[in-house]
């Protein structure tokens, strides 16, 4: 370029004559229009670079996309003034959600002519001629987007807004932009015109109503702000309402209770430019133009009017199954955006975005969304808890401060009752309670309120570990003896202790708490970690929780929901697998296309040995346990039916979670004490829980006993061993030698179970799991006729009850001090032989033997002589004793046997805290 400039400049300077000059004149034209046509070529290339590359980069952002059938666009584009369907399994509708949009639709022929030309006028001059898609419009707002300059119109053509309302999301990303050009390409070749605008006018949001409501659709918006048809709307109230889909909050003449805003002139403003539009297209003529534009709209708005309360009737399925499909459409929207749902977990701003745009979907758009409940055992499970909600126990009215206002409240704070029942083998849950009253309270406490689960989770992180593991028998004798871990000294129920040895199996039947400790400590020495088997059954806890022994007795930082615990404990009769649990089977988008579906997954936690051991312990919590009380109160079968209870410190909470080969249903009760007070429990908690858990379970066996299954046998499989132990210390019969005298013990034995592993010889000491020397010469003392305090009940602390009275009261002391039910049946395998002792001293026992049957007793006095005593059988229902921490935002300590315990916050239910003793 220089040197061309450099020539110009010497010929200019050689010029001498006018021929000469025209000469030069004409190169330099040429040279000059050599340069233009280069420059031109330049543009035409980098701009046929720009294309490309544009048309390259919109193929691949819409060449992932699912392209939609015409069918499918017709279902979505005529969806609207419709909200999500919710059913019942079996096709039985819940209820539509509430929508965020009023509306009804109307077909072209039934709106004013007006309104289709004052909208085609302001929102897209050019429709009746695009293919969808204005070039030059999208070009305008692309620079206008890029550069910052000019006003940012968007570019949309009535199509385009119309995809974007209707089969799109309304995020602002280049990927979305890129998708709706495409469709709206599609839209238009599919559909005519005239339906396309019918759709956009059935679909656009258009304000708020006299009543306060958001409205959809020009008939809505007739309706709701003159009070007519859209037919028969004016040219003024036309051009009003076509100018309100640009930004409807600021044009429409209404606020929020459905009263007149003080300043419309924004709407009047924005009226009149409408009508300038249309005067403009020649679409009206100037007198029309001037008559709307001062025509007296004001007083066409109608007057303001109270909105219809709706009624939902099952407000905690409605809630439920609402919030959980808008997780799972969150979830789908941000996978299709490329973002895990664990990192938008961490964005609090942009899980909102998508919890609007989840939420909203799931209120405008026609999805159905089919569950698992069953309309009928739901019913008859709620009517049940419903109708025994004045057994549950007193309410409580109290002052407590509004953590919303800050100031001081009147609250009642009555029992509540979560319950869930599951489908073992496919973790459908089939009903629920929610709560007793859902106008009183919406939190849904089966599926969203953690508490202590006491003594129920003993089985699932204790027990069933210590079996898997072959580091015990079901006969395998645990120490019940005042004992301390550093600053932790643990009791039984009523800070009561047994003082002797308990086998593993009585210990789940009647729910003692220092065997288990003494267990869950040992699995601890032996490096064997629970974490792995409760992070399989879906209860996740920490490890500094695991680290505390108090875990073994429910002393978790924040607890656990009813369908969390009653998923783990179906592990169990699942035959050790454990199956997720859900709510939503599938969900099928406006189109027909199912979008979700459920899809199972299953793990495996215990061996099948495993489960069927932990099974046949259980039953004894049924047959003569803390749970007795059920084999009278069930109206169906209990002889293949397993159970646990679970009760935290000062009765808190109280659980009862029971299986049979169909289902596991797991019922809790308890206070909410939202408002830091501290309400708990009568001491018979345990007799009220079950008696509601068997009203609950006979009502879902009267409506289906296919889902119980009750009749079905848990079936021995190979692999458990069963081997005849000595009943008292649980190892194999034989001989020791006691004051230097060798002596025989195989006076009563039984069955123990095991997996793996097998029960040690007999010997003086090293029999039981936490047994120390002094223990062993009690008990042997005891064995060979002393009357020395072995199997006496003690009770620490400060209570005036007697040991009897406190074993009746929480259902304990049903059995004797050996209990031992190692067969299917309801009574206990007890073989006496006493052809075979040679001991020099006549023994004294708690137990006394007739036809190898146990006699039942506490088991809390000791005989002299040759004799025997039998306490007497105990009544009432096992409970036991615990430390929680406060509920609500609040936290709380507690003591039990000794120890304090600082519980944690609350969770939504705020029921946590940590737990030391439990049932």
């Amino acid at each position: 370029m220089k040197n061309l400039w450099n020539s110009i400049v010497n010929g200019i300077k050689g010029i001498k004559s006018w021929s000469d000059f025209a000469s030069r004149a004409n190169l330099t034209i040429e040279v000059i229009r050599r340069i233009v046509l280069y420059v031109i070529a330049g543009l035409f290339v980098v701009v046929s670079l720009v294309v490309g590359l544009g048309f390259g980069y919109v193929s691949s952002l819409t060449s992932q996309v699912a392209v939609p059938t015409k069918h499918e666009m017709k279902a979505q584009l005529d969806d609207v003034n419709n909200s999500t369907s919710l059913y019942f399994a079996n096709d039985e509708k819940v209820e539509n959600l509430q929508k965020t949009l009023v509306g009804k639709r109307v077909s072209l022929s039934e709106m004013s002519p007006y309104l289709k030309k004052a909208v085609v006028a302001t929102e897209d001059s050019d429709f009746y001629k695009h293919s969808g898609v204005e070039p030059k419009s999208l070009f305008r707002a692309v620079l206008s987007d890029v550069t910052g300059i000019g006003t940012q119109t968007g570019g949309s053509t009535l199509t385009q807004q119309t995809v974007k309302m209707q089969l799109l999301s309304s995020e602002t990303t280049w990927k979305r932009k890129a998708v709706e050009i495409f469709l709206a390409m599609r839209v238009d070749k599919y559909f005519t015109k005239d339906e396309i605008l019918e759709n956009y006018l059935n679909a656009a949001t258009l304000g708020r109503n006299n009543k306060g409501q958001n409205i959809q659709g020009v008939q809505a918006a007739a309706q709701g702000l003159f009070g007519k048809d859209a037919a028969d709307l004016n040219l003024a109230e036309s051009a009003f309402v076509a100018g309100l889909p640009q930004s409807p909050s600021i044009y429409t003449p209404y606020d929020t209770d459905g009263k007149v805003k003080n300043d419309i002139s924004l709407g009047m403003k924005r009226k009149n430019i409408v009508l300038f539009r249309m005067y403009r297209d020649k679409q009206i003529t100037e007198s029309e133009y001037n008559q709307a534009k001062d025509f007296d709209l004001k007083n066409d708005f109608q007057e303001p009017e109270k909105a219809k309360s709706h009624k939902i009737k099952y407000g905690y399925v409605y809630n439920l199954l609402t919030e959980q499909t808008r997780t799972i459409l969150i979830k789908r929207l941000a996978k299709n955006d490329g973002i895990a749902y664990k990192d938008l977990q961490k964005d609090e701003n942009l899980y909102k975005k998508y919890y609007t745009q989840a939420d909203t979907e799931l209120h405008d758009k026609n999805y159905r969304v089919d569950s698992t409940i069953v309309k009928n055992l739901y019913t008859q499970m709620n009517q049940q808890a419903q109708g025994f909600e004045n057994n549950l126990g007193e309410s409580h009215t109290d002052t407590g401060i509004d953590p919303a206002t800050g100031k001081s409240v009147k609250v009642t704070d009555s029992v509540q009752n979560g319950s869930v029942l599951l489908d073992n083998k496919s973790g459908q849950v089939l009903g629920f309670v929610g709560g007793l009253n859902f106008k009183r309270s919406q939190i849904n406490h089966a599926f969203d309120t953690n508490r202590s689960p006491g003594s129920s989770i003993k089985p699932l992180i204790t027990f069933g570990p210590a079996i898997e593991n072959g580091m015990i028998g079901s006969q395998t004798m645990l120490a019940d003896f005042k004992t301390k871990f550093k600053k932790y000294s643990p009791t039984d129920y009523g800070q009561t202790i047994q003082n002797r040895f308990i086998s593993a199996r009585e210990t789940l039947e009647e729910s003692y708490n220092i065997p288990t400790v003494n267990l869950y400590n040992y699995l601890r020495q032996n490096n064997i970690s629970s974490k792995k088997y409760m992070e399989k059954m879906g209860i996740h806890l920490t490890d500094s929780e695991y680290a505390q022994l108090g875990i073994t007795l429910g002393g978790t930082d924040k607890g656990v929901t009813v369908l969390e615990q009653a998923s783990a404990f179906s592990t169990f009769a699942n035959k050790g697998v454990h199956v997720d649990p859900y709510v939503i089977d599938k969900i099928t988008d406006p189109s027909g296309k199912v979008i979700y579906q459920h899809k199972t997954k299953k793990t495996r936690v215990f061996s099948e040995q495993t489960s069927y051991i932990i099974q046949n312990m259980l039953h004894g919590v049924v047959t003569k346990g803390t749970a007795s009380a059920l084999s009278y109160e069930a109206n169906f079968s209990t002889k293949n039916m397993f159970g646990k209870t679970g009760t935290s410190n000062d009765y808190r909470d109280n659980w009862f979670l029971g299986s049979t080969d169909g289902m596991t249903m797991a019922s809790w009760i308890g206070y909410d004490n939202f408002y830091g007070n501290n309400h708990n429990l009568s001491s018979n908690s345990t007799d009220i829980n079950q008696e509601l858990w068997s009203r609950m379970a006979n009502a879902v066996y009267k409506e289906d006993p296919g889902v119980m299954n009750a009749h079905k046998k848990f079936n021995r499989p190979d692999g458990v061993q069963s081997y005849r132990v000595d009943k008292e210390t649980g190892t194999r019969t034989g001989s020791i030698e006691y004051n230097g005298i060798t002596s025989r013990v195989n006076q009563h034995t039984t069955q123990s179970l095991y997996y793996k592993g097998q029960p040690d010889s007999m010997s003086y000491d090293g029999f039981a799991i936490g047994g120390t020397a002094k223990n062993y010469r009690l008990f042997w003392n005891n064995y060979f006729g002393r009357s020395n305090g072995y199997g006496v009940v003690k009770t620490l602390g400060d209570s005036s009850k007697s040991a009897d009275e406190i074993a009746s009261e929480n259902g304990s002391g049903r059995t004797s001090g050996f209990s031992n039910s190692a067969n299917d049946d309801d009574s206990s395998e007890v073989t006496t032989n006493s052809s075979s002792s040679t001991t020099t001293r006549s023994r004294n026992n708690n137990s006394t033997t007739t036809s190898g049957n146990s006699e039942t007793g506490t088991g809390s006095g000791a005989g002299t002589g040759t004799g025997s005593t039998t306490g007497s059988t105990g009544s009432g229902s096992g409970t036991g004793t615990g430390s929680t921490g406060g509920a609500g935002a609040g936290s709380g300590s507690g003591i039990g046997g000794g120890s304090t315990s600082t519980g944690g916050s609350g969770a939504a239910a705020g029921g946590g805290g940590s737990l030391i003793e439990a049932e």
